[in-house]
């Protein structure tokens, strides 16, 4: 028999797995181990740091990354790399055990406990929103967007917070290419028109969309961060525009949905060393 590897993993008797060396994928080991060393705190990775971080050499880490990044698990701002939310894909049913979802859910919990609307988190995924955690009152599950539901970021609440958080490049980039369809006669379809609405958002550190995105429904969202300080997801509050008016919405609803997205913040620091 030919020499064996052990992997990390336990068999279900709880053995390591041992594997011969003909059947490791050493590609796969890099690329789990680079997407391992990306997951830490931090403002990303270059080439030489991950390739320093896992030991290979810096053309086998630039082949890893630029092949992550080209089926969508990484970004880049030309120098440093990144995770993307694409990896929450890969989980599935598993969703529910990530760090984000399973810290944002009580919170989400006590917003809607607090207010009898609907409250999600999404994060950024391509060009769309992924709801990735929410809850909502039994009388308006109709419109509460259930875990999984991708939208489309330019006209959503959580998607402008998400945009005005892209560097600029990213944001370029993500403008060139979007298709800004009127969903209701209320969306903003123009470019510049967007670009100013993304600027307040930046500025005032939320969003309002008012039936933007569909008929009778009025939402806000603010930016969850990272230990860094990069905006990674976004907290949502949703109601039917014949119980809340925009002006209610911004007085009565954003505070509190302020603080949940800061609760959250804190939360995941100290669940994510």
């Amino acid at each position: 028999m030919g020499a064996q590897t052990t992997l990390g993993a336990l068999d279900m008797a709880g053995k390591p797995i041992q594997l011969r060396d003909a059947d490791f994928v050493r590609s796969i080991e890099r690329g789990l181990a680079v997407i391992s060393a990306l997951g830490r705190p931090g403002g990303g990775l270059t080439v030489a740091e991950v390739a320093r971080a896992i030991g290979v050499t810096r053309a086998s880490a630039r082949r890893t990354l630029l092949t992550l990044e080209q089926l969508g698990y990484l970004r880049t701002d030309g120098r440093r790399f990144t995770l993307t939310p694409r990896l929450l894909d890969l989980g599935h049913g598993y969703r529910s055990g990530l760090a984000l979802p399973d810290v944002a859910r009580p919170h989400l919990q006590q917003l809607m406990d607090a207010t009898d609307e609907f409250c999600s988190v999404s994060v950024l995924d391509g060009d769309e929103t992924l709801c990735v955690a929410r809850v909502a009152p039994a009388r308006i599950m109709n419109v509460a967007m259930p875990v999984g539901t991708r939208l489309p970021a330019y006209a959503t609440c959580v998607g402008r917070v998400l945009l005005a958080g892209l560097h600029a490049d990213e944001l370029d980039g993500y403008l060139d290419r979007v298709e800004l369809r009127a969903l209701t006669p209320a969306t903003r379809t123009t470019v510049p028109a967007l670009r100013d609405e993304l600027d307040r958002v930046r500025r005032q550190r939320y969003a309002v969309v008012d039936q933007e995105l569909e008929r009778g429904l009025r939402s806000a969202a603010a930016p969850i961060h990272d230990v860094a300080g990069r905006v990674i997801a976004a907290a949502n509050v949703g109601a039917l525009a014949g119980r809340v008016t925009v002006a209610t919405l911004r007085r009565a609803l954003v505070p509190p949905l302020r603080a949940m997205a800061e609760s959250i913040e804190r939360d995941l620091a100290v669940a994510q060393p």
